[in-house]
């Protein structure tokens, strides 16, 4: 079972400089610029939640991709968010996405 780690604990991460941390999880926001690259980056992020069995939420709109990450199952983020999170961005540069958190929709 996963262990809850603090906000603090998910900033000092290596690797996920493009997530903030939220009361409701770790969250951020890809700028795809198209809705076709939004889905070839949901498509990479589901083939990496299935391996890792972590499923973030994901919501895709016209020029971007939102992402929040929380263990539901102990009510806090966890190891699996840092991990998730560090192999979502790094996805996410292979395919010339940049991550903007500054625009994570706050609703």
């Amino acid at each position: 079972m996963a262990e809850p780690i603090s906000a603090q604990q998910f900033r000092a991460s290596d690797g996920v400089e493009d997530w903030q941390v939220h009361f409701d999880g770790a969250k951020t926001y890809f700028a795809t610029g198209s809705f076709a690259k939004g889905v070839e980056l949901i498509d990479v992020i589901g083939q990496l939640a299935d391996a890792a069995n972590h499923h973030p939420d994901v919501d895709l709109r016209y020029p971007g991709v939102a992402v929040s990450l929380f263990t539901h199952d102990i009510d806090a983020l966890s190891d699996l968010d840092v991990a998730l999170a560090k192999q979502i961005s790094t996805a996410a540069r292979e395919l010339g996405i940049a991550a903007d958190p500054s625009q994570v929709p706050t609703v």
